[in-house]
């Protein structure tokens, strides 16, 4: 039988819910249980898809081609279950569903109401997402409800689980409540007052938290838990500190020091081995003894927030860590990029430009891909990356000076990009697109394969066949590979249906490590195996900056 752990969030946001939650199923498998996560989004839109990375962050893309909330990233990162399409949903698709049962007469004639028809229906998405009745039923399912107690948006998905708690019966589910503790300097001293009334609008909901994950920027006093502990009526060892950490990957250890797995298998009385944390350890060892650095300068246009590439700048970090380096990543926006200033380039050990959509910044990233083949500097382009590196080529080596996409120029003589109109989705079926579709939902999503050319950077990196996840609407235009190729360009790698551009590259004789992908590798990298890509990306940037020293020591 399933059980569930319910985890809260109060006071602010952006705490580190997902971490914290991400971290706790962590320990659980680690304890041999089978784990899965579910994110609850109480934003009324269907998923994330059309949001503002500064509104939202990153949008994460699964296997089955779900657009879902970066918390899924965390989740794939930290435990080995994959994320799903029923991994994640919002009230917006919960209304959906309900209005949809409504048109077709399944309640009956009766009044639909928030209660019991849109507690129900949540209840239904969260067991759907637990695999619940089903042979891929989970041992536990970690359930994150988004935003903080207390918000209108949130409420009807607290009363769901107080609900499916009350239902299942007693040492079925767990509630874990992340609060902030602010430090106030003038004062001196931790205020526990925040978390005390959090834990009030908690219990006015009807929900008592089993443990309390108190969020700070130094641990906790045992007095102020103490304290914590008196007026929220949650015993001292539930009442748990979680301090700021150098690295995220210390956090299962920090959890498990406090004994919070213990607590919650006490609970739901679940009898399972010590957890071991063995890897965990061997990681941040590694983290924190890197033998070299390298820096890589990203250029996009959400540089002011790095939750905008949070699964990218992970990969980079994974690759680090394999590569026995500490990746540092600057920023640049590409909105500033001229040809007057572009030689600032020069003093990266890499160059990545990112995936993104619209017009603006678009010449500055097109100026970072022209610097980076004529300065053989080592460089990677994701999506948009790769695209503008096609048109970079179009227009300056493959005589086609007004090459652009149809993104960004509808008119343009030469639309070496373009919308395409059909495709084959992750799950087979085909689908078809014009310039008049919706934008939710429309692009191309999820795992899909495609043929890699042999003897190619390509193929030293995937071997025969790659699989990646996607997230686009625009493909390099089939009628002007022929001429990219004639003018050096290699198309590496082709998709298996539609025969569209997966991946470019210069070859070795020309350029040491230039790649574009139309692609978003940074989905499938892990802390564990990192990705080969990446990994091939950041061995051949320390590459880059020692024969730089060399020449420079030799001069």
């Amino acid at each position: 039988m399933t059980k569930f752990v319910f985890v809260t969030g109060g006071v602010v946001s952006s705490l580190g819910k997902g971490i914290a939650a991400a971290s706790l199923a962590a320990i659980l498998e680690s304890r041999g249980l089978k784990v899965t996560l579910i994110k609850l989004d109480p934003y009324l839109n269907v998923d994330p898809g059309t949001m503002s990375p500064f509104q939202h962050g990153e949008v994460f893309v699964t296997d089955d081609g779900a657009e879902t909330d970066l918390d899924l990233g965390h989740y794939e990162r930290f435990i080995t279950t994959k994320m799903r399409k029923a991994n994640n949903f919002t009230t917006g698709q919960i209304y959906k569903s309900v209005l949809e049962k409504e048109r077709r007469g399944d309640y009956l004639g009766k009044t639909v109401q928030v209660i019991p028809h849109v507690t129900n229906e949540i209840q239904e998405f969260v067991k759907r997402g637990a695999g619940v009745g089903t042979p891929n039923a989970v041992d536990v399912a970690i359930v994150e409800i988004g935003g903080t107690v207390g918000d209108i948006e949130s409420l009807p998905f607290l009363e769901a689980v107080r609900q499916m708690s009350l239902r299942m019966g007693p040492n079925s589910s767990a509630f874990v409540h992340l609060t902030y503790v602010p430090w106030i300097a003038a004062a001196g001293e931790l205020k526990t007052k925040p978390t005390q009334h959090t834990v009030q609008k908690m219990r006015e909901i009807g929900i008592q938290p089993d443990a309390l994950l108190c969020r700070a920027d130094r641990r906790i006093p045992e007095e102020e838990r103490e304290k914590i502990s008196l007026f929220t009526n949650v015993p001292e060892w539930g009442v748990i500190s979680v301090w700021d950490a150098d690295t995220i990957y210390k956090v299962p250890r920090m959890l498990h020091e406090q004994g919070l797995d213990g607590l919650i298998c006490d609970k739901l009385r679940i009898n399972t081995p010590p957890a071991n944390l063995k890897r965990w350890d061997e990681l941040v060892h590694e983290v924190e003894h890197p033998q070299r650095e390298v820096t890589i300068g990203m250029c996009g246009k959400y540089t002011d927030l790095s939750d905008s590439y949070k699964s990218l700048n992970e990969a980079l970090r994974h690759a680090g860590i394999h590569n026995h380096a500490r990746v540092n990543i600057e920023y640049v926006d590409s909105e500033t990029l001229t040809p007057d200033n572009v030689g600032q380039l020069d003093r990266y050990d890499a160059l990545l430009v990112p995936g993104g959509f619209g017009k603006r910044g678009v010449e500055g990233k097109i100026l970072t891909a022209q610097y980076a083949r004529e300065n053989k500097i080592p460089y990677l382009g994701i999506c948009l990356g790769m695209q503008v590196a096609t048109i970079e080529y179009a227009r300056h080596k493959a005589g086609l000076a007004k090459a652009n996409s149809t993104e960004f120029e509808s008119d343009t003589p030469h639309p070496v990009i373009a919308l395409i109109e059909e495709w084959q989705d992750a799950d087979g079926s085909i689908q078809k697109r014009t310039a008049q579709s919706d934008l939710g939902g429309t692009m191309r999503l999820g795992a899909q394969s495609s043929d890699v050319k042999p003897g190619t950077l390509a193929h030293e990196i995937y071997g025969d066949v790659v699989t990646e996840r996607h997230r686009h609407r625009y493909e390099a235009n089939v009628n002007y590979l022929d001429k990219l190729s004639e003018a050096g360009l290699v198309i590496s790698a082709l998709t298996q249906r539609e025969k569209l551009t997966e991946i470019v590259e210069l070859p070795r004789s020309v350029h040491p490590w230039f790649m574009g992908v139309q692609f978003h590798p940074e989905f499938k990298s892990t802390p564990w195996g990192g990705h080969p890509l990446f990994k091939s990306f950041i061995e051949q940037a320390l590459k880059h900056q020692s024969e730089r020293t060399q020449r420079k020591v030799a001069a």
